[in-house]
């Protein structure tokens, strides 16, 4: 496009935005999930990296607690380096997460007593600088402390994951205050995908966008995250916009499932 002519008046608002941010000639890098439909409503086509994210389960029990860990889970197996995860309950299932992609050899636990100690942890995990990324599961995170987080991760370049837990229930109406994390997400377990053969099929999650910096919100109907932390579209709920799975797995995923039945 030449000098001469205007840029889109969103690009111009968000320069305006990193001009106000002081984040003028620095750019993140991203993570993309592979999925155009969810990577088009993140700003720059992914998720980005050197900054702080928000999840949370769509309910309040530990089915859907244990997939916004898995979420979380196959996001920081796609990163490189050892990830640090910090939390404040021992019931944390390894070989779940291994099973989002994200082997125990590359997990580095920490057990805190409270949210303050995990908010310490997690920030100097982010200024430390050597980690792909830091998961934290906390129940409270004031605007102050999240903005302390953010710039860590910005400094530093990490990605954090702020995995949203609460002991009671009352303790949920946190998750609607305003922090500076870039995304918040919310995870939801759906039946699982059916299968030609009696078995348990792939979980299913519906994933909502809450929101997302410069971005829009957005809510999706996926595959859980696979052995490389991977996802697999199902169906964007927003827009009405279907592919079955047999398209997002490959041409070939049909008549292999036909064959091994």
């Amino acid at each position: 496009m030449p000098a001469s002519e205007p840029r889109p008046a969103l690009e111009v608002l968000r320069a305006q935005i990193s001009r106000l941010e002081g984040r003028v000639g620095r750019r993140r890098a991203l993570l993309p999930f592979g999925l155009r439909e969810i990577d088009s409503r993140l700003p720059g086509g992914g998720l980005a990296l050197g900054a702080l994210h928000e999840v949370a389960g769509g309910g309040r029990d530990a089915l859907h607690a244990a997939a916004a860990a898995q979420f979380s889970a196959g996001i920081a197996a796609r990163t490189r380096g050892k990830v640090l995860w910090i939390v404040t309950r021992q019931d944390l299932f390894a070989p779940g997460l291994m099973q989002a992609g994200l082997p125990g050899r590359r997990v580095i636990y920490v057990q805190a007593r409270s949210d303050v100690d995990v908010l310490a942890c997690f920030e100097e995990g982010l200024r430390h600088g050597g980690l792909g990324a830091v998961v934290a599961e906390v129940a409270r995170l004031p605007m102050t402390a999240s903005r302390r987080l953010q710039l860590a991760a910005e400094m530093s370049g990490t990605l954090g994951m702020a995995i949203r837990r609460w002991r009671r229930p009352a303790g949920a109406s946190d998750f609607g205050q305003p922090t500076a994390s870039v995304t918040r997400w919310r995870v939801s377990v759906l039946p699982s995908t059916a299968l030609p053969v009696p078995g348990v099929g792939r979980a299913r999650w519906r994933l909502e966008l809450i929101r997302a910096r410069a971005g829009e919100a957005a809510v999706f109907d996926v595959e859980a995250c696979d052995g490389e932390g991977r996802l697999a579209q199902g169906r964007l709920v927003a827009d009405r916009f279907a592919v079955p799975a047999v398209l997002a797995d490959g041409p070939g995923q049909e008549a292999a499932w036909r064959a091994r039945a």
